[in-house]
């Protein structure tokens, strides 16, 4: 500081004709000693007392300015005296992130990063090497305590879990105090890290890193703060080399220019006796208040001893902040080369130009920000031992991000890799955090199951919305897709090529039967009843169709209700028939009147009330309990299937139980005939295609039940169409091979007489 002052009083563009002064005090790192010169800095010039006044705009106090002090603990106390009459105060070291909050504190500056910017270089630091799982240590002070807690909240929220946090006790000395240290130390060693980070000032350092060499235990990497990297007292502990690996920061400077060469001229002047003598005689008028206590031991300092302090990073740190006030004066009064016009400025004056402060300084710009510092950034430095000897080699910097070259560290490891410490691995997109063991912050990464994905928190998976899917590890979702049957699906194609071949079939076999109408054959058959039951079955196979496309509610409500209709017709037709072939055959007594009604044009009543029965129940299911289309979210991971759900089965067994009904009363009348020998085997045809009926439901209610209902339309489609080909195949086909291929048989004469045959 003196240094500094010197310089600017010999110089003729940095308050030309102004002359600085200065008074120096020992702090002795101790707030009761602190307090004494700051109470006498707040006195007026000449006077030992503080007046109370109601207004101290024109107070004057004794100093206009206040550089240091170095520690948090005393800047704090200062701060809020010289605060109160807002003189500018402006720290070298007091790093602690309270003195930011200028509402507590208005004139406080410092030409120092806070806490909380070291923090964030610390936390980057050890993000860059993947450390998750550490140990922090402070001491049991301002910077200690303070870092310390911003440290461990920024750590926290970046995902680094602090195995263990302590404070180092004050005095290591004590029986009690020592005995704590004793415990850090050896739950450090517990938790196995491979990382501690050691907020804290030089002198815990030295008795925590002591009593870890004095025990021997394994070689940790230790993040240092600028309060202790390259402290001499640190470094020069015995077997300091044995704790591992030290990465640290220290505040970005420089080496004062000129600064080695005016300390080796004070010990050179101090060897002469009229310098001596003279400094002598100076302190018998000084005032015993402003002296203090004489140092003895400060007689037999030389210049060998200071060197090492020299270049240190606080002596610049100094250097700048004895310059930022000759600054903030320079403006204040106004000067300029010629001279200064202001004689005199009050301190508060001072603070609205030094909030705005800009200054170049050996060719070096500094500012101060809105938080009254001067962050200038930090140095990385890396302790490379060399033979014995230490180096400290810088490996990086900090200026709102981390800049490192890892290729120049050397770890103390066997391959001089860094050292795994960690407890977890970060989590990929799509994971979420399991905790493990006692610490929160240790945790397994699970993969989001489907139809979950990773949400902000990071904890939990979340469920999508029921229209929307994701697959394993996601962390969106996406809408689903929908799902029926399609008319480009190879299944449905496939289907379709039968459809058309049975409804082709049916369509040859109706006109094949109405060329022949009135032949022996197609009368015995049914006669245009026939072509009535092929037409219908037709219609039954095209109503198969509205099983394919996007179910809506006009095609769920008519799926059913056309298919058993069209099915009824045709077994009417049957009904009639069989109810023929049982009178004929085994009610012979029955009145010729009853016959009457099955063979001539009043067997179409017959198949009218039948067709009129199945009409009402279908228009029952319609209008009271239809078939509605519904989405199912659940059975397809990406999809959303469409389907036509029964309302209700009781009405979906009866409108088929009616057609099962009737199937079963035509294969009774033709199963149970007893017919002489080639006498009326067109009952067999009858019997087959009810035996057909009855196989292709039973194949058909083991195949819905078992398929998934994604193909459950295929499998009634697939019903419906063997239904079909089952009563052509054994009914009609037969018949209309005699018709193409045997037209002898199809005479009056010939089908009388070989009736067997003509089935």
């Amino acid at each position: 500081m003196k240094f500094a002052i010197d310089k600017i009083n010999n110089s003729t563009s940095l308050l030309p004709g102004i002359k600085l002064g200065y008074e120096i005090y020992d702090s002795c790192l101790e707030p009761v000693v602190v307090i004494q010169p700051s109470l006498l800095f707040l006195t007026r010039e000449g006077s030992a007392g503080i007046r109370v006044l109601c207004s101290y705009t024109d107070y004057q106090t004794r100093v206009t300015a206040v550089i240091g002090p170095y520690l948090s603990d005393l800047a704090l106390i200062t701060a809020k005296l010289f605060s109160f009459f807002l003189i500018p105060q402006v720290s070298y070291g007091a790093s602690s992130e309270k003195l930011s909050q200028e509402e507590y504190y208005p004139s406080f500056f410092r030409t120092v990063p806070s806490d909380k910017s070291q923090s964030k270089a610390l936390v980057q630091l050890l993000d860059k090497f993947g450390w998750n799982w550490i140990a922090a240590i402070g001491s049991e002070n301002e910077y200690g305590r303070e870092g310390l807690g911003t440290f461990s909240s920024l750590a926290t929220a970046q995902g680094i879990c602090i195995a263990y946090e302590a404070l180092i006790p004050a005095d290591p000395s004590v029986p009690q105090d020592h005995k704590k240290l004793e415990t850090i130390i050896k739950y450090i060693n517990e938790t196995q890290v491979n990382v501690i980070v050691l907020f804290s000032v030089d002198r815990p350092v030295k008795a925590l890193l002591e009593q870890w060499i004095s025990h021997g235990f394994s070689q940790k990497v230790w993040i240092a703060t600028e309060a202790w990297v390259m402290s001499d007292i640190v470094t020069s502990i015995p077997n300091i080399q044995t704790i591992g690996t030290v990465i640290g920061f220290t505040i970005k400077g420089g080496i004062v220019p000129g600064f080695q060469d005016y300390v080796a001229d004070l010990f050179a002047s101090i060897q002469q006796e009229s310098f001596c003598r003279a400094s002598w005689e100076y302190s018998l008028d000084a005032d015993s208040a402003v002296l203090g206590p004489q140092c003895r031991q400060c007689d037999n300092v030389s210049l060998h001893d200071v060197s090492h302090l020299l270049e240190n990073q606080q002596t610049y740190a100094v250097y700048v902040a004895v310059y930022s006030v000759a600054h903030t004066l320079h403006q204040a009064l106004g000067c300029t080369e010629e001279g200064c016009p202001k004689a005199t400025v009050k301190s508060w004056q001072l603070l609205d130009i030094m909030k705005e402060l800009q200054f170049t300084l050996d060719n070096q710009s500094f500012q101060m920000d809105q938080f009254h510092s001067m962050n200038q950034g930090f140095d990385i430095m890396f302790w490379s031992w060399q033979k014995g000897n230490l180096r400290y080699i810088p490996v990086g910097d900090y200026q709102e991000s981390l800049r490192i070259n890892t290729s120049q560290i050397r770890f103390h490891t066997m391959d001089k890799k860094k050292p795994v410490s960690t407890c977890f691995w970060r989590c990929e997109p799509g994971q979420i955090k399991r905790v493990k063991g006692f610490h929160l912050c240790c945790y397994d990464c699970i993969d989001c199951e489907e139809n979950t994905y990773e949400s902000k928190d990071d904890l939990f998976c979340t469920n999508c919305p029921e229209h929307q899917w994701s697959p394993i590890r996601s962390t969106k979702c996406y809408d689903r897709s929908e799902r029926y049957f399609f008319w480009d699906e190879p299944l449905i194609i496939g289907l379709l090529v039968l459809m058309l071949f049975v409804m082709v079939l049916t369509g040859l076999s109706a006109v094949l039967f109405l060329k022949n109408l009135n032949t022996p054959l197609v009368q015995a058959a049914g006669g245009a009843r026939s072509i009535f039951a092929l037409l219908f079955l037709l219609l039954m196979c095209l109503s198969l169709c509205l099983q394919i496309g996007k179910p809506s509610t006009a095609s769920c409500m008519l799926q059913q209700p056309l298919y058993t209709l069209c099915l009824c017709a045709c077994f009417s037709t049957f009904l009639v028939k069989s109810l023929e072939i049982v009178l004929l055959t085994e009610f012979t007594s029955c009145p010729k009147g009853f016959l009457l009604w099955v063979t001539q044009k009043r067997a179409w009543l017959v198949v009218a009330v039948t067709c009129l029965v199945e009409s009402m129940l279908c228009f029952w299911y319609i209008y009271s309990v239809p078939a509605f289309p519904v989405r199912d979210y659940k059975l397809l991971h990406s999809q959303v299937l469409i389907r036509c759900k029964i309302k209700s089965w009781f009405a979906y067994i009866m409108i088929h139980g009616y057609n099962g009904g009737l199937a079963f009363i035509c294969f009774l009348c033709t199963f149970m005939v007893q017919t002489p020998a080639k006498k009326y085997n067109m009952a067999r045809g009858i019997t087959f295609s009810m035996l057909a009926y009855f196989v292709t439901w039973i194949a058909f209610i083991a195949t819905y039940s078992t398929v998934q209902a994604t193909q459950q339309p295929a499998a009634e489609i697939c019903g419906g169409l063997l239904c079909a080909l089952g009563i052509l195949t054994s009914f009609y086909i037969p018949k209309c091979y005699i018709l193409l291929f045997k037209p002898e048989w199809n005479t009056l004469a010939y089908f009388q007489l070989h009736q067997g045959r003509a089935s």
